[in-house]
């Protein structure tokens, strides 16, 4: 009778032990959880490369201004810049751009228009992330046609002067990012043959734009 219980007792602990030992042949090494990849933080810093379209409505000065010459019109081009976000989030950059413009009026036989312009100036923001709300200024020059119609006489000159504005730029991925942005600009005043005065215009700017960073 001893050796029955002895032996039932037996056949019940390797039973028991089998499942144990399956799980240790199933499982020769231990498992570990899969490393977690932390998502990279956005920065603001690096070169980008975009483009932009607008629109442009100014006010004649001197000659200009006594024609009643108002010009506006359309704008488009692209940009170039660079920018470098510090610890603290202050976003300084540098940027530049082409305008290819139709901003122009005519009255009386008097016209003036210009046709291209451009900017170089300094950008300074604060970064909420991916949002980069920025104030920007720096030198504008354009190219300005003055015609008198009646008389057939025409000049032109290359114009420089100075633009102040701001803007907020959006990033919607890694490297691709959106802005609206508001530029006044002053191009002084310049002396033209064809209308026997001085000239000039300032101009308010607003568009939108994108921007490749790499």
């Amino acid at each position: 009778m001893k050796k029955i219980i002895s032996s039932g007792v037996a056949a019940v602990a390797l039973l028991a032990a089998v499942p144990a030992f399956a799980a240790d042949i199933a499982q020769p090494y231990p498992t570990k959880a899969p490393p977690v990849i932390a998502e990279p933080v956005f920065t603001w810093t690096g070169f980008y490369l975009g483009a932009n379209a607008g629109y442009a409505w100014g006010s004649g000065e001197a000659g200009a201004d006594v024609l009643g010459l108002d010009p506006d019109g359309f704008l488009g081009g692209g940009q170039i810049g660079v920018n470098y976000q510090f610890d603290n989030n202050v976003v300084l950059g540098a940027e530049a751009d082409f305008q290819g413009s139709d901003i122009k009026d005519e009255r009386f036989g008097y016209s003036s228009k210009m046709d291209y312009f451009g900017t170089v100036r300094a950008r300074l923001g604060y970064a909420f992330g991916n949002v980069l709300p920025y104030v920007t200024g720096g030198l504008a020059w354009g190219h300005n046609e003055v015609k008198d119609s009646v008389l057939g006489l025409t000049s032109d000159k290359t114009a420089v002067g100075w633009t102040v504005g701001g803007g907020v730029e959006y990033a919607f991925t890694n490297n691709w990012t959106v802005k609206a942005e508001y530029l006044y600009m002053d191009l002084g005043e310049d002396y033209y043959n064809s209308i026997g005065d001085k000239s000039g215009l300032t101009a308010n700017v607003v568009r939108a734009g994108i921007n490749y960073k790499f």
